[in-house]
């Protein structure tokens, strides 16, 4: 069988920032996003980590047209948004929606989860009625879990894991086929955590939905991601099916952050890898590899002077990297 078509594309994709350093500093750019090329196909959750500040929500809301891109490519169900005007992509918003990480912030304290949920059927026009509108409000509130009678009460009103099941439901009225999950979990108290994270996997069983979830839990983003894309100072640095990846890391970045996630099972114990440094800035990333100071297995000449390619080792399995095999 032949791979499906991609329902999210993107090509060498950069989001650049314009910074002023310090109060009379000199302009620099933040290169968050440098030439990222990632595809979704229908159905499908790609897992995205990376430590903080590796450009994985800038990625996520580029690719949403929240932040417009620098350079490169977005290509949506088929169709290129990449320059398209917010008026003309109106239609397309309906496909793809946002799960965002803050559901205290997320959310419009001065409104109720009536009109939180059904605005977006407002403004799509998704709704004849009002008994319809009603209808579909409360049919979303049990769909992820909430009752009926809870759409009269403000945010205020919800813990943090009720809340983010309203943003959920926010994503879900516009009937959408991709969301974007930045970080939908790290607000939230552990216990809480589990049910979400099986309340996104079951909406997409049930609706077909496609992810990019965002996330630095490696143990949430194995769980439930077929795709892992692991990220550094702004690039995709390895790309693998999720048991390839887990089971067989090849880039040196990817080893350590494995190394640092707990494992359930005592006597499979992980070699801690422990860098050394900080992420570099990625106003001033470093030449070649932007790992190689950090990089355990870092060849002088090669690795400071030369950028590896994101190269097939084996099928389905990219690694940015001149020394892994």
């Amino acid at each position: 069988m032949t791979d499906p078509k991609p329902l999210l594309e993107t090509r060498d994709l950069r989001t650049w920032f314009d910074v002023q350093r310090g109060l009379f500093g000199k302009r620099a750019t933040v290169k968050a996003v440098d030439g990222v090329s990632i595809t979704v196909a229908p159905g499908e959750t790609l897992g995205l980590v990376g430590e903080s500040g590796c450009g994985k929500s800038t990625l996520g809301r580029t690719v949403l047209r929240l932040i417009d891109p620098t350079h490169g490519t977005i290509a949506f169900d088929g169709v290129d948004i990449t320059a398209q005007s917010q008026s003309s992509l109106r239609p397309m918003r309906r496909k793809m929606q946002m799960i965002f990480q803050d559901p205290y912030a997320s959310l419009d304290p001065r409104m109720r989860v009536r009109d939180i949920v059904g605005e977006a059927l407002d403004i799509h026009g998704l709704a004849s009625s009002p008994s319809e509108r009603e209808a579909k409000i409360e049919a979303l509130l049990v769909r992820v879990g909430l009752r009926p009678d809870q759409a009269p009460r403000y945010p205020h009103e919800f813990s943090g894991g009720q809340r983010q099941r309203v943003g959920i439901a926010r994503a879900l009225a516009v009937e959408p086929r991709f969301i974007v999950a930045d970080e939908p979990i790290s607000a939230l108290d552990v216990s809480i955590q589990a049910q979400i994270v099986n309340l996104l996997k079951d909406l997409q069983e049930e609706l077909g939905l496609a992810y990019l979830f965002v996330a630095h839990d490696l143990t949430v983003v194995e769980y439930v991601s077929h795709r892992v894309a692991v990220m550094y100072l702004g690039k995709v640095v390895e790309t693998a099916p999720s048991p390839s990846l887990y089971g067989d890391a090849k880039h040196p970045y990817t080893k350590a952050l494995l190394s640092a996630a707990p494992t359930p099972d005592p006597e499979k114990k992980r070699t801690r890898i422990v860098l050394q440094g900080d992420v570099p800035s990625p106003i001033n990333p470093p030449s070649g590899c932007a790992f190689h100071p950090r990089c355990p297995i870092a060849k002088k000449g090669l690795c400071d002077v030369e950028a590896p390619a994101l190269r097939e080792l084996r099928p389905k399995h990219h690694v940015a990297c001149h020394l892994a095999e």
